[in-house]
């Protein structure tokens, strides 16, 4: 099954909703610090298996946080990065190493 970011914060939304919202958005974003932290230490020593399922559940945590704060990912990627790189506008980005991108 593949989801575009629209379907998976639906997804999260109808299966978690009513908990991530009596949870908070503060809440929230600790346990998505906590997943943060399960997917560094699994790059450091996890296996492949691991790493995909922390990525997965950071993912999830970050769907959660933005839905609660009522962010549209789909939307707000499209309109930061759908051009290129938000700095120089390319891609591949063409910023200078010290800079963010």
């Amino acid at each position: 099954m593949s989801l575009s970011l629209t379907q998976l914060q639906a997804l999260i939304q109808s299966t978690f909703g009513a908990r991530d919202r009596q949870r908070g958005i503060e809440g929230t974003f600790m346990w998505f610090m906590e997943e943060v932290g399960e997917l560094s230490a699994a790059l450091r020593n996890g296996t492949q298996q691991e790493r995909a399922a922390e990525f997965a559940d950071v993912l999830a945590w970050l769907a959660t946080l933005a839905n609660n704060a009522g962010v549209d990912l789909e939307a707000a990627l499209q309109e930061k990065y759908g051009t290129g790189c938000p700095g120089c506008g390319r891609t591949p980005c063409t910023c200078a190493p010290s800079d963010k991108p």
